[in-house]
């Protein structure tokens, strides 16, 4: 069973977002998706890193997300990656285009970025899909892949949308484990 050391950090706007932090090693910032199912995946990156996964505020303004996450990677400490899947990963790549200070960050397949936000991300990018993913998905992670300036592209042979953390997990680990 996953257990970790357990925090608070206070947003901008005062709002008190609740984190988790498991293992030791670089810190990686995990940012779900709608389903928020991260915990498994946390627990495979622990063996390795530092993971840091935290309670997403419900809809809202990204501005405000933005604001959340830039608390938890002020917890997380200085050069923490982020990874995010889904809605998470647009959001990961949203953050990094309004300059928080990230050391990388990892997507799987992200929802779409408003126009502009792209070409502002100058982190080191891994975007990831799901081999057995609907063809408009993954011509989608190739286009951001291409439109990003310093990503590369990992396709998941067999996966969905679904994404088992256990495939999932040692991509991310090879990447994560490059230099910054």
């Amino acid at each position: 069973m996953l257990s970790g050391v357990r925090g608070r950090v206070v947003s901008r706007d005062g709002t008190e977002i609740a984190y988790e932090r498991y293992g030791d090693g670089r810190a990686v910032v995990l940012v779900d998706g709608a389903d928020g199912g991260g915990r498994a995946l946390a627990g495979l990156l622990a063996r390795r890193f530092s993971v840091v996964t935290y309670e997403r505020r419900g809809p809202g303004p990204v501005e405000r997300e933005i604001e959340d996450l830039a608390a938890v990677l002020e917890a997380a400490g200085p050069g923490a990656a982020v990874h995010g899947t889904e809605t998470g990963g647009a959001l990961a790549l949203a953050g990094a285009a309004a300059g928080l200070p990230v050391g990388a960050v990892s997507v799987y397949e992200p929802e779409p970025l408003a126009d502009g936000l792209v070409a502002a991300v100058h982190a080191r990018v891994l975007v990831v899909d799901g081999g057995a993913s609907p063809a408009a998905t993954r011509h989608a992670a190739r286009a951001l892949t291409a439109a990003l300036p310093r990503a590369r592209h990992r396709t998941l042979t067999g996966q969905t949308h679904e994404v088992a953390p256990h495939v999932l997990a040692p991509v991310l680990e090879e990447f994560l484990e490059g230099p910054l």
